[in-house]
């Protein structure tokens, strides 16, 4: 196996029993990234130098067994939507490609502060608008598996980084499926926690809770343990709630034959194409046997899609609106047309927005007490061609907006729930398959215990094994990833003053 291919937590048990150094392994990242990454394009900006330097720290304080914290020496990413001090944060944006931010997000703060070492950052969206992570500053980001495919977005950089074992861990955000969607479709775990988990200060509307963040990895293990590093409270976001030290540390263990499981095809009859809703039962047939309870839900639980419209284009009229008004040829055509949705609404319908998120969460909190867990698809199609900035249409129904085929999960996102992506083996077109397990809400501990209990159980099989991804072998795409960039990133800019730093939405 390749040093790259390790867990995280496989490279940190190396660092401390000596068999390895932080900076043998950066090295070994960096070549991988040098060789690879022209292939699928997930790494945006690179803080080398910089790394090269923490890495030998770290050696340093692993040879005396005195670590900073649980990280300590461990490369990561940083979705480019998340500021990084001194290390070129471009949102996917023309009007950022030179934007350097003076501080760090909190969460990569606390992060840096565990030992991280933030090698890079993970190509986005423009400014996070979207499934598709394309951008006219970093181009286009492939999948590991078909770099003509989608590797999904906002978090796309991160999850083709993951599954192309260019970094051990990469950092995440999710409003309509962010964390999630490109996890599924690049064949790692994403996880959506509850919204008082990570503090998210930069949310443009700290009340509402639709948009969080959250890690990314290749296995349930190492993201509990970025999890645990990344929780905690802010006093900027209301919605963030103080954590016991240690809380995602040590799980506690749940049998499979203990477990509840509910069970939906469609999250209340969202489209999905019929190979994918076989793959699902097929998947759910290897579960079935292994629980104490598996049935049917219905998970139809109101008007989700004209709430989220709502909601969401709140949160891009208070984010972009004010740039739009003054830059309008800076922004893309997916961030003018969400601000010009959220000026259509108006405040009744920003109030029904608002009750009816909150009749959703009471019937979901009455459907989830009567099971543990509840199981669905996270995407709704296979991978589709990047070129292709969105389906349009699934099942034969014509898709309204450009999101819409996200409904798997940003009907969810509605709930506030905790919800993580597993993968599940590959689908009828030979991509990866993801396993979406939601939990109630603040039940994180136990949506996570049961999601590594699953996971054991679909290692087991190499149907259902997380799919490993041959980059050795992986053809470029056969349209050049960079051949979208209009307007390459500016490496020669300065650290920004905090006035001039992004907004973002999500």
């Amino acid at each position: 196996m390749s040093v790259t291919a390790l867990s995280a937590c496989e490279v940190l048990a190396a660092f401390k029993s000596k068999s390895m150094t932080p900076t043998a392994y950066l090295l070994a990242c960096l070549d991988k990234i040098s060789r690879f990454n022209p292939k699928i394009n997930a790494l945006a900006a690179l803080d080398i130098d910089h790394a090269t330097v923490a890495a030998a720290d770290a050696t340093k304080r692993w040879q005396t067994g005195c670590p900073i914290g649980p990280l300590d020496g461990l490369p990561i990413g940083v979705k480019d939507l998340q500021n990084t001090k001194g290390l070129l944060t471009t949102h996917g944006s023309i009007r950022a490609r030179g934007h350097v931010p003076d501080n760090d997000l909190p969460m990569v703060a606390r992060l840096r502060a565990a030992g991280a070492i933030i090698l890079s950052k993970t190509n986005v969206p423009e400014m996070g608008a979207g499934g598709n992570s394309y951008n006219p500053v970093w181009g286009a980001t492939g999948n590991p598996f078909d770099a003509n495919l989608i590797a999904g977005g906002s978090s796309g950089g991160s999850a083709a980084a993951l599954a192309a074992n260019l970094l051990p861990l990469c950092t995440g955000s999710d409003t309509g499926g962010s964390l999630r969607m490109p996890a599924a479709l690049c064949g790692v775990v994403g996880y959506r926690p509850s919204v008082d988990v990570i503090a998210h200060p930069t949310r443009p509307l700290g009340w509402s809770g639709i948009s969080v963040l959250g890690p990314m990895a290749r296995t349930v293990d190492d993201l509990t343990l970025m999890l645990d590093v990344c929780k905690g409270y802010h006093a900027d976001d209301p919605l963030s709630a103080p954590s016991d030290t240690g809380r995602f540390a040590a799980l506690p263990s749940i049998d499979l034959k203990d477990l509840r499981v509910g069970y939906c095809e469609d999250f209340g009859g969202a489209p999905v194409e019929q190979s994918i809703r076989e793959i699902f039962r097929a998947r759910l047939a290897v579960l079935r046997p292994q629980v104490k309870e598996c049935r049917a839900v219905d998970l139809d639980l109101g008007e989700m899609d004209r709430c989220f419209d709502i909601l969401r284009a709140e949160s891009f009229i208070v984010a972009f609106g004010e740039g739009i008004e003054a830059d309008p040829d800076s922004f893309g055509a997916h961030i003018k047309d969400n601000v010009a949705l959220g000026h259509s609404m108006s405040l009744a319908d920003r109030g029904w927005a608002h009750a009816e998120q909150s009749r959703i969460l009471r019937k979901f909190n009455a459907l989830i007490a009567e099971v543990d867990v509840i199981v669905l698809p996270t995407s709704p199609v296979s991978p589709f061609a990047w070129t292709q900035p969105y389906v349009d249409e699934i099942d034969g129904k014509k898709m309204d907006v450009y999101y819409r085929w996200l409904a798997l999960c940003y009907r969810g996102s509605l709930t506030g729930s905790p919800s993580i992506t597993l993968p599940c083996g590959r689908d009828a077109a030979g991509m990866p398959f993801g396993f979406q397990v939601m939990g109630p809400l603040r039940g994180d501990e136990g949506l996570l215990s049961a999601a590594k209990a699953m996971e054991t159980l679909f290692a087991g099989s190499e149907q259902t094994a997380r799919p490993l991804a041959d980059l050795q072998t992986l053809p470029n795409s056969d349209v050049d990833l960079k051949s979208i960039v209009t307007h390459p990133p500016d490496f020669g800019a300065v650290l920004a003053p905090q006035s001039r730093d992004m907004r973002t939405a999500v």
